[in-house]
């Protein structure tokens, strides 16, 4: 009890209603906008013109606001609040700038309805006009809604929380408020945002300019889906890239056990070919001692009895995945891990990164001091580097290699 009332409730107060005031005169406004246009498009696929229309999902799609509301009073701390608040703002604004720059309408006709429902349909087109199509708003909130509520649930309560916001984002659609466009969208821009003010920052991985540089690859890409509506695949996949590199969280690239998610694969594919075009001519794998090797990414079905995997982006399927972004360098907890995963590993043992260059080999000099194979960083780096002379460490790698000879 006495940490309940430590909650900062009139904080979560103001943040409501400034948030809603905002939301209300923000959204009016586009709405105002769009109507007062001559022509405004619509985008929308000849089969959703089938979709049957579900009155009933009209009380979900009302809920989100309670659940907006409450979301406020669920964070426990003034940290969790602002975070939350920020994340809801930068959304309006988001979302309000792509109504005005890039207004869409909604052109299929709800039946007459009566009744309950119809009293709710009623109460919702008399301040909402059919416009402020994409993103979906509803889809977006039901993202960072799902972060609070998921912190503060558990077993069964969590679940049914995760299933009505997804009841909550489908409602935008069935509810004929939404085309079928407007979901994934909502979705992109709920992500975008929850990664531009993330819960935690791993600095040692940040790369700020490559975010920047494939966040405006995947505008770019985006740009393209007005000739043909595929280039959002490649431009989603590039902009969760540009997430993980801002907070340096390799989550964001969706890779579990081996495997990386369906939206990602325009991305891997790029990177799998990247590494077969940079090591072309070259064997891929070395042989460095004591049956441990050291090389590129295997393909599936690579013959060894112990693969150690140091990607983040690419389906490698290993007994050890140790996940570092592409061109960063793995942090001595990282480097540990992998260096222990090494010693108590049945032989042969692949050491691997996309191209064998640095990950892996920041990881095998490390190892080859903690093995006694070398008494200096100087000295394992160097038959490192007389194994697989194409290897680029930096100055920061060396510096864990160091730091692995410092505890040795």
């Amino acid at each position: 009890m006495e940490r309940s009332l430590e909650r900062p409730y009139l904080r979560a107060a103001v943040w409501l209603a400034l948030l809603g005031s905002f939301f209300f005169l923000s959204y009016n406004a586009a709405n105002d906008y769009a109507a007062s246009l001559a022509s405004v498009p619509s985008i929308i696929f000849g089969w959703e013109r089938h979709l049957p229309f579900l009155a009933w999902s009209i009380v979900p799609y009302w809920s989100c606001d309670l659940l907006y509301a409450v979301s406020f009073v669920l964070c426990r701390t003034r940290e969790e609040l602002d975070r939350h608040a920020l994340r809801l703002l930068a959304l309006q604004i988001f979302s309000v700038a792509c109504f005005v720059l890039f207004p869409l309408r909604m052109s299929i006709e709800r039946p007459p309805m009566d009744g309950l429902t119809g009293w709710l349909f009623g109460s919702l087109t008399s301040f909402d006009k059919p416009f402020n199509q994409a993103p979906s708003l509803h889809v977006s909130l039901a993202v960072i809604l799902w972060l609070v509520y998921r912190r503060v649930l558990s077993g069964w309560a969590r679940r049914i929380a995760a299933a009505w916001l997804i009841l909550v984002a489908v409602s935008a659609w069935t509810t004929y408020q939404h085309h079928f466009i407007d979901l994934p969208l909502g979705l992109w821009a709920g992500l975008l945002v929850v990664a531009a003010i993330p819960e935690r920052r791993f600095s040692g991985a940040r790369r700020p300019k490559l975010a920047v540089l494939y966040l405006l690859a995947a505008i770019a890409i985006a740009c393209g889906s007005v000739l043909w509506l595929g280039a959002l695949w490649p431009a989603f996949a590039l902009s969760m890239v540009s997430c993980a590199y801002w907070t340096g969280d390799p989550s964001w690239l969706s890779k579990r056990n081996g495997r990386i998610a369906f939206w990602m694969l325009p991305y891997t594919l790029g990177a799998w070919i990247n590494s077969r075009i940079w090591t072309r001519g070259q064997e891929p794998w070395q042989h460095l001692a004591d049956g441990v090797w050291i090389g590129r990414a295997p393909a599936p079905g690579t013959k060894f009895a112990t693969i150690i995997d140091l990607t983040a982006e690419m389906p490698v399927h290993a007994r050890h995945n140790i996940q570092v972004l592409d061109l960063t360098v793995p942090s001595n907890s990282q480097v540990a891990t992998a260096v222990q995963a090494i010693v108590e590993s049945e032989r042969p043992a692949l050491v691997c990164c996309a191209l064998g260059y640095s990950r892996s080999a920041t990881v095998a000099a490390a190892w080859l001091i903690a093995a006694g194979h070398a008494k200096s960083a100087a000295d394992a780096v160097e038959q490192v580097r007389r194994v697989r002379p194409q290897i680029v460490l930096g100055e920061e790698a060396v510096q864990r290699v160091e730091a692995c000879a410092r505890l040795s």
